[in-house]
C-alpha cells in the first residue's frame, strides 16, 4: 500500500542554514530513500543517492539544535518506526531500531530548542492516533507517550516562538479539520484548540523568521494552495490567498536562518517544483524543481 502523507518542519530556536528534503515515492521507481539538500540560500540540489529504508509517509522535525530526524513511514511492506538521524553536516544515517507504534501519515516539531516530538498518524491497522514520541536533544526517541487530542492523521507541524510546537489540521474520523494542539517549551500537548481556515489534510507546514510558522497547501476535495501563519504566541490566522501550484502531499523545511521552502508534491502528477518563504512569511511563485518528482516526503533543517 501507498502511504498517505508527508511533513516537515525547522530547528526549534529558529537559525539552522541548511535543510534537507527525504524519501517519498514516485510512480516509476515506489518508494525512495533519496534527499536533497537546501543551500543556505534556498537552491536545492540534484538527488542524493539514499540512506536507510525506502519510504514515504514519514516525518522529519530537529533536535539538538543543528541536526535533524526522519521517522516513522510506510516502506511498501508494511508501516515502520525506524528512524534516521541527520548530522549538521547534511550526512543521513543508515536505519536507528525504530522505538513506539509504528505508522505513517503522521507530524513532528521541534521544542524546547534543542528537542523534538512526533504525533498522531495513522497505525497498522488503519486507525487514527494521538500518541506522541519525543525526541531528545541526543536525537534519542521515547516510547509511545498518551496522545491528547483528536485522534487524526495526514496533519503537519511546525515551532513558533523559537520553543514551542504546533500540529494541525488532517483528517480525522469525523473527517478534514482545522483544529491544533500546541506543545509546551517542555514537550505538553494542549488539548484541542478551535480552527481557523479551511479544514484539510495532506498539507505541509515549517517556521520562518526565526519564531513564526506557516501551514500551506493540501487537499479537500480539491488540490489547495492556501496559506495560514502561525505568529509567535501560536496564533493561526485566517486563510490567505495561495501563490503556487495548487497540491497536496508535498514538503517543507526551513533554511538560511529565517526562510522556508515547500517543494515537491503531487497534483493529480508527481511534482518537484518549489515555494519559498521569505522572512514576513510572503511564499514565492513556482521554482522550476530540482530532483525525482514525488511525493510523501519530509523536510527538516540542520546546521
Amino acid at each position: 500500500m501507498i502511504s498517505r502523507y508527508l511533513q516537515s518542519t525547522k530547528k526549534s530556536s529558529g537559525g539552522n542554514p541548511y535543510g534537507i528534503f527525504g524519501y517519498g515515492v514516485n510512480f516509476t521507481i515506489g518508494n525512495t530513500s533519496i534527499t536533497n539538500t537546501i543551500s543556505n540560500t534556498g537552491t536545492v540540489s540534484s538527488d542524493i543517492t539514499g540512506v536507510g529504508t525506502v519510504r514515504s509517509g514519514l516525518s522529519a522535525c530537529t533536535y539538538g539544535t543543528d541536526k535533524g530526524i526522519f521517522g516513522y513511514g510506510n516502506s511498501g511492506s508494511g508501516y515502520v518506526s525506524i528512524t534516521n538521524t541527520v548530522s549538521n553536516t547534511g550526512t543521513v544515517s543508515s536505519d536507528v531500531t525504530g522505538v513506539g507504534t509504528q505508522r505513517q501519515i503522521l507530524a513532528s516539531s521541534g521544542y524546547g530548542t534543542d528537542k523534538g516530538i512526533f504525533g498522531y498518524g495513522l497505525n497498522n491497522s488503519f486507525t487514527n492516533v494521538s500518541m506522541t514520541n519525543t525526541v531528545s536533544n541526543t536525537g534519542t526517541v521515547s516510547s509511545d507517550i498518551t496522545g491528547v487530542g483528536t485522534v487524526r492523521s495526514g496533519l503537519s507541524a511546525c515551532t513558533y516562538g523559537t520553543d514551542k510546537g504546533i500540529f494541525g489540521y488532517g483528517g480525522a474520523n469525523s473527517g478534514n479539520v482545522s483544529m491544533t494542539n500546541t506543545v509546551s517549551n517542555t514537550g505538553t500537548v494542549s488539548s484541542d484548540i478551535t480552527g481557523i481556515g479551511t479544514a484539510r489534510l495532506y498539507l505541509a507546514a515549517c517556521s520562518y523568521s526565526t519564531d513564526k510558522g506557516i501551514f500551506g497547501y493540501g487537499y479537500t476535495s480539491t488540490y489547495l494552495s492556501l496559506t495560514n501563519t502561525v505568529s509567535n504566541t501560536g496564533t493561526v490566522s485566517s486563510d490567505i490567498t495561495g501563490i503556487g501550484t495548487a497540491r497536496r502531499l508535498l514538503g517543507a523545511a526551513s533554511y538560511g536562518t529565517d526562510k522556508g521552502i515547500f517543494g515537491y508534491g503531487n497534483n493529480g502528477n508527481p511534482l518537484s517544483l518549489t515555494n519559498t518563504v521569505s522572512n514576513t512569511g510572503t511564499v514565492s511563485s513556482d521554482i522550476t524543481g530540482i530532483g525525482t518528482e514525488r511525493w510523501y516526503l519530509a523536510g527538516t533543517s540542520y546546521g
